[in-house]
């Protein structure tokens, strides 16, 4: 009964306005994207064709509000997750950092979220999260729960690079740049499956040693395949000789470009690569035209990772998550949580280098 209720909803009503679509058949989707503020490269179809070819435990629903000429005038993505270890539940696009309602009017945001609540019901599903960034104003905070946990750091650019580089701290970056800058290091863009290949395998280990499961290799291998053509993904490689001991897989869309995945071999910490990376990413960025740099998101709790992002003169804001139903969190499931937390933590800094790929394949078939 309930894979055809997903089956009947993927494009449809639910009433007050609201329909769902099919953004891989409706043409009007990804140019509504490009033309929103908050649109980004989450929202476009290409991510969910990514998402349906590797996760079948998710399901995507457009919701949109139409204007009188047919035309999209606001819209909410929104998944079901199914997963025996912790539960069904509707969230905003899954393992994106930057996922807001695009929506810019308070009426319009109050519609898609009665619309994702009747969905819900509909579909059987009790736990609902919205996430947001520059829409979160837009929410009702009476209706959800606001958990307001991660953080967002993003530096403002600007034409001059070196204008931005002043505002870096000065031993704990600008001297780490000009160690690097003395240590005969090369700067690769990746072009061949290969040079995805060696960047994963150190990405795989960077998040062993943050205690933190590898994201699946498809997920990464499809985002790139997908958007790499369109020059929306790039990588970057960080090579002394012929190793390569870094490597940073970013996202270039409309005005920003967003450092998603890193990695780093900490055998050569001592020549600096991420700085290297990091300082190439920013410059490029600055003499393309761009105007902001995302870091990605943090949890408050990492303070390491916090004063790190700061350290190049990033700002820092809220992304909330919006929580249905509005029910603060107890004590005892954050102790839950954190114990839950720390045995995942354990369990990918015990596990063999051979079985992380397996674990993290395990971990993202319950995430979203």
């Amino acid at each position: 009964m309930a894979a055809n209720v997903r089956r009947e909803l993927v494009e449809g009503t639910l009433g007050n306005s609201v329909s769902i679509i099919d953004p891989l058949r409706n043409h009007r989707w990804d140019r509504f994207v490009l033309q929103h503020p908050y649109g980004w490269i989450t929202h476009l179809s290409g991510w969910k064709r990514v998402l349906d070819a590797n996760f079948p435990h998710m399901t995507g629903y457009y919701l949109v509000l139409k204007d009188a000429l047919g035309g999209i005038r606001a819209a909410l993505p929104v998944y079901a997750v199914e997963s025996w270890l912790i539960g069904r539940r509707l969230v905003s696009i899954p393992f994106a950092t930057l996922c807001d309602p695009l929506a810019t009017e308070a009426a319009d945001a109050e519609l898609l979220s009665e619309a994702v609540l009747r969905l819900a019901e509909r579909l059987g599903i009790s736990r609902v999260e919205i996430r947001t960034a520059a829409a979160a104003h837009l929410l009702n905070r009476d209706r959800f729960h606001a958990d307001c946990l991660h953080k967002h750091h993003f530096l403002p650019l600007c034409p001059d690079p070196e204008l931005v580089r002043q505002r870096f701290h000065r031993s704990c970056v600008r001297q780490r740049i000009a160690r690097a800058e003395k240590c005969n290091l090369s700067l690769i863009r990746g072009k061949r499956e290969s040079d995805l290949r060696e960047f994963y395998l150190l990405h795989r280990l960077t998040r062993k040693r943050k205690g933190l499961p590898p994201h699946p290799y498809q997920l990464v291998k499809a985002l790139w395949q997908t958007f790499g053509p369109q020059g929306v993904v790039e990588l970057l490689l960080c090579r002394r000789g012929n190793e390569t001991i870094g490597g940073l897989i970013l996202f270039k869309y409309k005005e920003r470009v967003s450092i998603e995945y890193s990695a780093m071999n900490v055998l050569h910490n001592d020549s600096s690569p991420v700085h290297f990376l990091f300082w190439h990413a920013i410059r490029e960025a600055c003499l393309d035209g761009y105007r902001v740099l995302d870091f990605g998101q943090t949890s408050q709790h990492n303070k390491s990772l916090m004063e790190f992002k700061s350290h190049w003169g990033a700002q820092v804001t809220d992304l909330p998550h919006f929580l249905y139903p509005n029910i603060p969190p107890r004590s005892r499931a954050e102790g839950e949580e954190s114990i839950a937390k720390k045995l995942l933590q354990f369990v990918c800094n015990k596990a063999p280098d051979t079985a992380l790929s397996y674990l993290g394949n395990f971990c993202y078939r319950h995430l979203g």
